[in-house]
Formats: structure tokens, sequence, C-alpha cells
């Protein structure tokens, strides 16, 4: 081949390349969840589809039991899906086998939650280097890689604590040394500063915020707005399914989260009314309290009184 076909069929490679879509790292079809069965089955999840790139932070809101929870648990590979698709990597993980699927989950998958999940029987440094076990690592190298790691998150001083004896912000940061422990890509945080108070939830959020400029992907579930600074993506859930995406600027509070959680909003007459249809639906017959009685003017009640004590003094 000529010099010039060589260049003209890098060029023909280049704008092939250019043309192709990156391929996302994770990827959900209309995937739903369902629990129960006949007319106990609960719709935890609608039909959702999500796209995540490699490298972004995905901030995940919406009021309790909407269904972000179990949407984290499909992801993290502790849940499958009862229709849809759930691909990592253009790779379908939905349908794996439960080995294939731990194996998966160990090597690219690391969780933060928001109860720790720490043993009470290990000290730190084990907690942290347990999985590494099951990875096959001698427990000489493990216990030197979980060290290090402790090192990272500040606990150096602290591997030989039991988690009782530490703060809940210390204990965050020894789970976040665990999740870390195997270099998982994909990082699910699952209101992880729901026990913490404002300054360790600061401490717990710079950590992940540099876990994020090093490269991870992170998905976090929270209700607290201004953790949205730290997100580079934030979606809405609502129902089992997400009503809104929008893309910030990391830095800057979502508006779609300053407008629907710090906004006052008053209660309408839709909302008594759609209170009063959910209740009567799930049940049936349900005694409504009684209305409280209306109060007595308080002449009325004054002139009550005076003949109640009238009474008692003839009596």
């Amino acid at each position: 081949m000529s010099f010039q076909g060589v260049v003209g069929h890098i060029f023909k490679l280049l704008i092939n390349l250019k043309g192709k879509k990156a391929m996302a790292l994770i990827e959900l079809r209309e995937v739903s969840k369902l629990f129960g069965f006949g007319e106990a089955t609960t719709l935890a999840l609608d039909e959702v589809d999500l796209t995540v790139e490699k490298g972004e932070f995905l901030a995940i809101m919406g009021p309790s039991g909407c269904g972000k929870t179990t949407l984290m648990n499909i992801i993290g590979l502790l849940d499958r899906p009862t229709h849809g698709t759930y691909l990592i990597d253009a790779k379908d993980a939905s349908r794996l086998r439960p080995n294939r699927q731990a194996k998966l989950r160990r090597d690219r998958i690391g969780f933060v939650f928001q109860f720790y999940n720490l043993l009470p029987r290990l000290n730190v440094l084990n907690n942290v280097a347990l999985p590494l076990a099951y990875r096959g690592m001698t427990p000489v190298r493990r216990l030197k890689r979980a060290s290090d790691m402790l090192e990272l998150v500040g606990l150096r001083d602290r591997e030989y604590f039991y988690p009782k004896h530490l703060s809940g912000g210390q204990i965050q940061r020894a789970a976040i040394a665990r999740a870390l422990i195997n270099n998982p890509s994909i990082i699910i945080a699952d209101e992880p500063t729901g026990n913490l108070d404002s300054h360790d939830s600061k401490v717990l959020m710079e950590l992940l915020a540099d876990i994020h400029r090093q490269g991870n992907t992170i998905l976090m579930v929270t209700h607290n707005p201004e953790l949205t600074r730290y997100a580079s993506r934030v979606i809405y859930m609502r129902d089992g399914t997400i009503v809104e995406d929008e893309s910030t600027s990391i830095g800057a509070v979502a508006k779609g989260a300053l407008r629907t959680y710090l906004r006052k909003r008053k209660t309408t007459e839709e909302d008594t009314l759609a209170g009063v249809s959910a209740l009567l639906k799930d049940i049936p017959g349900k005694a409504m309290a009684k209305s409280p009685k209306k109060r007595l003017p308080k002449k009325v009640f004054k002139k009550r009184s005076r003949r109640r004590a009238k009474r008692k003094v003839k009596h």
C-alpha cells in the first residue's frame, strides 16, 4: 500500500472513531422491579431508563419510598430486575449467574451504606481488609493494603480500634476505605451522611469528591439539597420513575433541588383529597378521625361556667 493509501486509511479510521458514541459505563433499559405477587404486588421501579457515563458523579434524590434504594441495589448487583436489561460496559449483568455477579460486584463496585455495616467484632483494620480475603490475598498483604487505605482517609492511628470506639464520622470514613480497598470503578453511596453531623458530612463529602477527581464513577442517594454541590448530574425520582434529569456545575446547588426541597409549599385541597383517596384505596372502610369540636366563644363559655358554679354552691 502506498503512503497516500495508508494516510487515507488512517483518516477514515479517525472519522469512524469520531462518529461513534462513547460507550456508557452503566445502562438501564426499561428496568422494572416488582415485590410480592397477586393483589399484594408492589411496583418499586417502573420501566426506568438510565445511562451513566464513566467519571460522572450522579446524585439521586426523591421522597422516601420512591425507589432510590431499589435502583441502587440493582445497579450494585444486590438484586435482579423483574423486567428490563442492565448493562455494565455493554455487557448484560442482570442475567449473570450468582457467582459471576458476585465476582463482578467484588471487583467493580464499592458500597458505602448509611448504617456503615462494619462488623462489630473486628477492629477497623480487619474490617477494611475483609474484602481482600475473598480475592485470596495473603493476610500480610491485605493488612498492609488496608493500613495504607486507612491512611488515605485519616484513620491510620485508629486501625486497631473497634467500631464502637469510633465516632459516626470515623466509622463512615472506615467504610469508605473498605469500599475502595478493591480499587472499584463504581462507588455506590446510599445516604452516606444520613447519620452524621454537619462537620463530619463535609469531611465525608470532600473524601468522595477527591475519589471522583481521581476518575471514579459515584452514584449517591441523598435527601440533602446541599450535597448536590458535589455532583455533576442530579436525577429526581417519584413513584418508581425518573421524573427529571439535570446536569449541574460542581460547586453549585442543583436548581431542581432548590425548587423541590427548599421552597415552602402550601398544602392545597387537591393534596388533601389525594391523601384521603389513597387511604380509602389501600384501607377500604377506614374510619376517618372525627373532626374536632368547635370551641365556644369566650362570653358563652364564661356564662356556662358561672351557672355551673352557682349550682355547686346551692347543692
